[in-house]
């Protein structure tokens, strides 16, 4: 990654770290009823989340911070950091929005929650909450708890309609689990999820769309029968109820299909809409909530549903081709001006 020195004798800032060369200079005026433009704005306060971190992890101070451009230049000012009490890593923020006029669309904060980062100070402790959410265990976890008061702390000062909620990977992951938690508590919040992790076989990167789609109907028939077999009509009645209750909330998701951590929400989604089509809605409307990894690893607590299924959503998916991972799953797609991409409203029937 290219690097650029921040003054003589400072620490060292990657380009992408650099709001001025990376960001999305381009939104000199952001129109809230652009949809483009909301999600350029989401992306670049997240990683503005990410960006604190990096400066603290690097001792960036005063001007050689890097961090406050990134939601200075939208108007918004950061109320307070969200700090881990495990590793004092920063891993979220509350910004507050600050303009000259107010639009109806736009919040007056914006919780924002960053992705995993793969630094000295930061590293153990993200990969340990990566595997908590691939066990849909991280409700468990301190920072969530930390996560959640800051949100209903937020909402009983402001209430839900004027409030984001925003992340990336493990952020998403964060705030997907918030949003699904206020929904049930009757306070749905507008949120923007960025490469949300879906934990599941890849059966999204396999090549023959007729073997594609024979794996995910024998799928969604086995994880059905298992549901009425094992659960019980009682409980898979309680967990319809459960689900149904967050079908009125629709989170924006930001996929790629070249990234394997988000991409198998392109088939959960299409795949349902399929099943609809030819008259298996029943068959999928059960099968659709169901986790095979959690079954096989016998998770059963009420509350530790698989957090990535979701009923309703506005899937937004990238278009253009990327040449690897690492940029598949980076949140710089998601503002770049040249982004191409193709959205679609599910919702729960």
């Amino acid at each position: 990654m290219e690097k650029r020195e921040t003054g003589k004798g400072e620490a060292v800032a990657s380009v992408k770290e650099i709001f001025g060369l990376s960001g999305p200079l381009y939104l000199t005026a952001v129109d809230w009823e652009n949809f483009n433009h909301r999600r350029s704005v989401a992306a670049s306060l997240v990683q503005g989340v990410s960006i604190q971190e990096r400066d603290r992890q690097q001792s960036r101070q005063g001007h050689q911070s890097q961090a406050s451009p990134w939601w200075n230049f939208f108007h918004f000012q950061l109320i307070s950091p969200l700090i881990d009490e495990v590793d004092s890593s920063i891993f979220g923020a509350i910004y507050q929005y600050k303009p000259f006029v107010f639009h109806h669309k736009a919040p007056k904060y914006v919780i924002a929650f960053r992705g995993t980062l793969n630094k000295p100070d930061s590293r153990l402790r993200d990969f340990k909450l990566d595997i908590q959410a691939i066990r849909s265990k991280l409700h468990q976890s301190s920072r969530f708890h930390l996560a959640m008061q800051a949100v209903q702390d937020v909402v009983a000062v402001e209430g839900a309609a004027n409030i984001w909620l925003a992340g990336h990977s493990l952020g998403s992951a964060i705030a997907l689990l918030l949003g699904k938690k206020m929904t049930r508590l009757n306070y749905p919040i507008e949120t923007y999820l960025f490469n949300p992790p879906f934990v599941s076989l890849p059966i999204e990167s396999i090549g023959n769309p007729m073997v594609k789609q024979g794996i995910r109907i024998a799928n969604s028939v086995i994880k059905a029968g298992i549901a009425v077999a094992v659960k019980g009509k009682h409980h898979n009645s309680q967990r319809d109820g459960s689900f149904f209750a967050l079908s009125n909330w629709v989170p924006y998701l930001f996929v790629n299909p070249a990234d394997h951590i988000c991409s198998e929400y392109i088939g959960y989604f299409e795949h349902r809409k399929k099943m609809e089509e030819v008259g298996g809605a029943k068959i999928e409307r059960l099968a659709t909530q169901i986790s095979l990894g959690n079954m096989i690893f016998g998770v059963r607590e009420r509350d530790c549903e698989p957090s990535h299924l979701l009923p309703s959503a506005y899937l937004t998916i990238n278009m253009i081709q990327t040449p690897d991972f690492k940029r598949a799953h980076g949140i710089h797609q998601w503002w770049d001006p040249s982004f191409r991409g193709r959205s679609e409203l599910h919702l729960f029937r």
